[in-house]
């Protein structure tokens, strides 16, 4: 599990950031020392790159190299991804000021960086509207056993002049559930996939009213045509 999820001593710049919000470990020469906009047990908030106020990472407090770690699909790791939209909702601790929001992972190849994050960060409104209209038709999961079915796969348009990519789509009600290991569940395994190459993408419903109570998590690789394995190209960071 080492080799996946990465070793105490590893010279990454996040790690070193993590380290520094848990344990005041400085981090080496030239890297500055990050703000730590929330410290927790599980999890540590940082601001992303550009520094904005619709863009942060979340990081495990422990060491977890990315998507590829064991360790993410067992039943003893901690929400990342509820914790994550807690914090980035409307009256979060560190809420993302967009009128959309989505939440991101990158597949190993597609990072710069390796200790995981998940990107908290704006989504177009034409990517919300995407969704609903999905939605209205029918045309995603409703159950994670039915996430990796032909017929809950869609393209959608993302950052403007990059065209569109296609992802799987799944729809809850909740985070509760460990989304990574539904990934590996019902999309990864059946596929004879590697966990390593998936981007997995949450984007909570927004009406008029606010958040909706729904969650579109969506996934995609370079295994789907015209799929992708990073969530850069529907997030909004600048």
């Amino acid at each position: 599990m080492q080799a996946l999820c990465g070793g105490l001593t590893d010279n990454d710049p996040l790690w070193h950031d993590v380290q520094y919000c848990t344990r005041g470990i400085v981090p080496p020469a030239p890297q500055p020392k990050p703000d730590c906009l929330k410290t927790t047990p599980n999890y540590v908030v940082l601001h992303g790159k550009p520094e904005t106020q619709h863009n942060y990472l979340l990081l495990p407090s422990c060491r977890i190299t990315g998507i590829e770690c064991p360790f993410l699909v067992t039943s003893g790791v901690a929400n990342y991804w509820s914790e994550a939209w807690e914090n980035a909702r409307s009256g979060g601790s560190v809420p993302v000021q967009y009128a959309n929001i989505g939440l991101g992972i990158n597949s190993k190849g597609a990072r710069r960086f390796n200790q995981m994050h998940i990107h908290m960060a704006g989504v177009r409104p034409s990517t919300q509207r995407r969704l609903q209209e999905l939605d209205t038709m029918g045309r995603m999961a409703t159950q994670p056993a039915q996430w990796g079915a032909p017929a809950n796969q869609a393209p959608i348009t993302g950052t403007p002049g990059s065209g569109d990519r296609t992802y799987r789509i799944l729809k809850l009600t909740d985070l509760r559930q460990n989304l990574f290991a539904l990934l590996n569940q019902y999309v990864v395994r059946p596929n004879a996939l590697s966990m390593a190459d998936q981007t997995l993408i949450v984007v909570p419903k927004m009406t008029a009213t606010g958040f909706a109570g729904v969650f579109y998590v969506l996934n995609s690789d370079t295994s789907l045509h015209g799929g992708t394995s990073t969530c850069d190209y529907l997030l909004v960071y600048s």
